[in-house]
């Protein structure tokens, strides 16, 4: 038995369509981080002005990825029901590689593969990025791009107390990062439709494209392209479940609301 998304039977992307696609998403993701955000953040480079700024933009930008996902969906498809978009985003049960069949044990993969992304983050990713940016110094991350300052001092923490629209915009931010934005276009919509020009490596191609999409951080790219590229991608193509990459892609989200939960709340 043939597995429900088995790609013989799915109609292939040519590499042209692959990579309008994937501009379709680094593009105005870039013009946002690099010069939306900037610009509305003109009277505060740094501090929470300035990084609430870039979320709320950015967050834009996944949230047409969303829009652009549905769109050409419902342009192959027809329609947009949940079985189409199941369906189609290979938003499934993992199937077994070999019969086709899907397996409930087989969720049991995402417990290593969390553990995995959280040893990557720990003690791999900062290495790599450091020497990234060591060998390229024009692509180090600006002051005021990152949420890290918002941590550094009991002051900037105290700041975040009872600040539960930044909780809120963090919130919308990570559901299209993690899940209805990058997962649903660049892995749902792309890695289906990859291997009739990338072969066995699509997973791979994914992981790259995955990477290098992230031009609006260009400092974490090294890292991006192993952790999606490993850890994601080739789960998600080796069960035809785009579930697993995005539980594994989200685990680092779910790990940051609480923690910025636990400052809305004064706990930390």
């Amino acid at each position: 038995m043939q597995p429900e998304n088995h790609v013989s039977t799915i109609p292939q992307y040519s590499l042209g369509e692959i990579l309008a696609i994937w501009a379709a998403a680094a593009v105005p993701m870039a013009f946002l981080g690099w010069v939306v955000a900037p610009a509305l953040a003109s009277g505060s480079p740094t501090g929470r002005q300035a990084f609430t700024t870039r979320v709320m933009a950015l967050t834009l930008g996944l949230i047409w990825q969303f829009v652009l996902a549905m769109i050409i969906v419902y342009r192959e498809e027809g329609d947009l029901r949940w079985k189409t978009v199941r369906r189609r985003l290979w938003l499934n049960t993992p199937q077994d590689p070999k019969t086709g069949r899907p397996r409930g044990r087989l969720w049991l993969w995402v417990v290593p593969l969390l553990i995995l992304s959280a040893l990557w983050e720990m003690a791999l990713h900062s290495p790599l990025e450091n020497l990234w940016v060591k060998v390229f110094p024009f692509f180090g991350e600006p002051p005021g791009f990152s949420g890290r300052e918002l941590l550094d001092s009991p002051e900037a923490r105290a700041q975040l107390v009872g600040a539960w629209g930044f909780l809120a915009l963090f919130a919308v931010n990570a559901l299209f990062n993690t899940v209805l934005g990058e997962e649903f276009l660049l892995r749902g919509v792309l890695l289906p439709k990859m291997r009739g020009v990338f072969g066995k490596w699509d997973w791979l191609a994914n992981g790259v494209l995955f990477g290098i999409y992230h031009l609006h951080q260009p400092w974490g790219i090294p890292g991006t392209i192993v952790s999606a590229a490993l850890l994601e991608s080739y789960p998600a193509r080796h069960f035809c479940s785009v579930w697993i990459s995005i539980i594994v892609h989200s685990g680092q989200s779910v790990f940051f609301l609480f923690l910025l939960l636990g400052l809305v709340l004064g706990l930390a």
